[in-house]
């Protein structure tokens, strides 16, 4: 363990300290499950992250992502965060692409570049949809009343890799007046729906399209700053569901607004005859790197 380098970046944000931190380990293929288990509750962020290799094999980059709880297969922030330091720390240049290889499977990542800078996307997997639980029992976990819920949508459970339980909120003060209820919550979880992801049409920033926030306490993480992950669940849901009326949508999300760490997701969706093509983008800025002693 002693020696291996790591990197802290910030993940959908659009200024330093901003969106979702990431602790991105290198050449971390000595360390086993439990060494990893124990670094990441150290930096207690959402998620860190673990190259296992200074090269990919035949399927990508290999990496592995935990929270400060357990292992998870797929995560958004720690993708594009990984990507950005594989690019710009392991390879001579800039690739315009590049694929990480997940316990979820490969997630590829593109480069881009637009009028404020530069732009990484990653392609996420065909979503599963499932039907969740009633509205009564999802406003009791969130602290709600039944009418904070916007019952002209499903309350669904939707997965691209990790699952998130979806819920569709009238306001935009609902969504900023919710807290996790421990016993409501608890009985969520008991029904394999440790997160939730809820969101509005009401925003705080007249430039954005939809407010939201995450809660997955279960995980270790009792708010997520920015979750693309869940927010690539959202773009399915939304075209799957014609939320804004159509079968295809290019929107930016603001999350982490509550915490103090603003985010911007940028959401491109389309769905056709039920297959769907799901691309989450944000920004990632460099803050900070060390080693282990």
């Amino acid at each position: 363990m002693e020696g291996i380098r790591y990197l802290i970046v910030d993940v959908f944000c659009e200024e330093k300290l901003k969106g979702n931190q990431l602790a991105v380990f290198l050449d971390a293929g000595s360390l086993d499950g439990a060494a990893m288990q124990s670094l990441a509750r150290e930096m207690n962020f959402s998620e860190s992250t673990f190259i296992l290799d200074s090269r990919p094999n035949d399927k990508g980059w290999p990496v592995r992502i935990f929270t400060p709880r357990a292992e998870v297969p797929f995560a958004g922030h720690p993708t594009l965060g990984t990507s950005w330091v594989i690019a710009y720390e392991l390879l001579e240049s800039r690739p315009a692409s590049l694929t990480l290889d997940l316990r979820a499977g490969p997630i590829p990542v593109r480069f881009e570049t637009d009028d404020a800078g530069e732009l990484m996307w990653m392609t996420q997997n065909q979503p599963e949809f499932r039907e969740g639980p009633g509205v009564a029992a999802v406003a009791a976990a969130l602290g709600l009343d039944t009418t904070d819920i916007d019952t002209r949508f499903p309350i669904e459970r939707v997965s691209t890799g990790l699952p998130f339980l979806l819920v569709p909120v009238v306001s935009l003060d609902g969504v900023q007046r919710a807290r996790v209820r421990g016993e409501a919550y608890d009985a969520l979880c008991a029904q394999d729906h440790k997160a939730i992801f809820f969101f509005t049409a009401d925003t705080v920033d007249a430039a954005n399209e939809v407010h939201a926030r995450m809660f997955a306490d279960a995980l270790g993480v009792p708010e997520d700053p920015a979750t693309g992950s869940a927010n690539g669940c959202l773009a399915a849901w939304l075209v799957r569901h014609r939320y804004f009326g159509t079968s295809e949508i290019d929107l930016t999300v603001e999350q982490g607004v509550e915490m103090g760490r603003a985010s911007r997701l940028y959401l491109r969706a389309s769905e056709n005859q039920g297959t769907f093509s799901i691309q989450v983008g944000g920004r990632v800025i460099p803050v900070a790197e060390g080693r282990l002693r």
